[in-house]
């Protein structure tokens, strides 16, 4: 298996379900509010996750956010953290927990 993969599978939400999905993902998940999730895909840039309890979200927990040293979490992890951002591209930005802890 590659270190690094795009989300794919049945669980993973299509564009058009994220898309149709938006308002809801944004009412579900505030800036602020803390999530659980799983690792369905791993970039170099950072990790993508699929949000428990919200089926058409998609969330992203990018490097920038992540202290030196540490490494990304694997495929199939159950992670947590605080969304910051809905991006334009509707994305939900999460910042992990443990990334957290490192930087206080």
């Amino acid at each position: 298996m590659d270190e690094f993969t795009w989300p794919t599978g049945p669980e993973v939400p299509t564009a058009d379900a994220v898309l149709e999905g938006w308002p809801a993902t944004v009412a579900a998940l505030p800036v602020g509010a803390h999530i659980t999730g799983e690792v369905i895909g791993r970039q170099p840039f950072g990790v993508f996750l699929r949000i428990d309890g919200v089926p058409n979200a998609i969330a992203l927990a990018e490097i920038t956010s992540m202290p030196l040293g540490m490494d990304l979490p694997a495929l199939g992890a159950l992670v947590s953290g605080e969304v910051f951002w809905h991006a334009d591209n509707h994305q939900v930005r999460v910042r992990l927990d443990g990334w957290q802890a490192a930087d206080e």
